[in-house]
């Protein structure tokens, strides 16, 4: 069961108009949305992947063109440097009032879980502190956002969050 297949009840009524699943692992948020992921994923796919490439750089999409981006289970696969900069190039091609829809594991409560369980650890994930607060912390340095919905406890391990982007000059 995927990381998207636990959220999709919560996060799906967000997923509305033209969107993106950024990361999307082979079970896409929605029917309609467009599929992106590695050229070569470290996953079979169950889906259909769409466009292929590294999501640090997706300079080959317009601006301001999705009314949302959803990523499951995928940011906390980069520094927190990185992360600037990767939020910074998705809110590019995210519209004005566009939503960014966000699925990621607290990294203390996965290695309880992990513990727990003997589940297999991730070794991808780079921050040790990766949570909630911490990703909050890098938003707001990328643009000015307004919270639209948040769940910091989700399923074992996770949390969730809607962002909605905001123009400066509707400010």
């Amino acid at each position: 069961m995927s990381e998207t297949f636990i959220a999709r009840n919560t996060l799906l009524p967000f997923c509305n108009g033209f969107g993106i699943d950024m990361g999307f692992g082979g079970d896409a948020i929605t029917n309609d949305v467009i599929t992106f992921d590695l050229p070569n994923p470290y996953k079979n796919y169950l889906g259909k992947q769409i466009l292929r490439g590294d999501c640090r750089n997706v300079n080959f999409i317009c601006d301001e063109v999705f009314d949302y981006i959803y990523s499951s289970h995928l940011l906390e696969d980069f520094t927190y440097k990185e992360l600037k900069n990767i939020i910074k190039e998705w809110r590019r091609i995210l519209k004005n009032e566009g939503l960014f829809i966000i699925n990621c594991p607290d990294q203390q409560r996965f290695l309880l879980h992990c513990k727990k369980t003997g589940q297999e650890l991730n070794t991808n994930h780079k921050e040790d502190d990766f949570s909630l607060k911490t990703f909050t912390d890098i938003v707001k340095k990328t643009g000015m956002w307004k919270t639209v919905f948040v769940q910091p406890f989700a399923g074992n391990y996770s949390w969730y969050l809607v962002l909605r982007k905001i123009n400066y000059s509707l400010v």
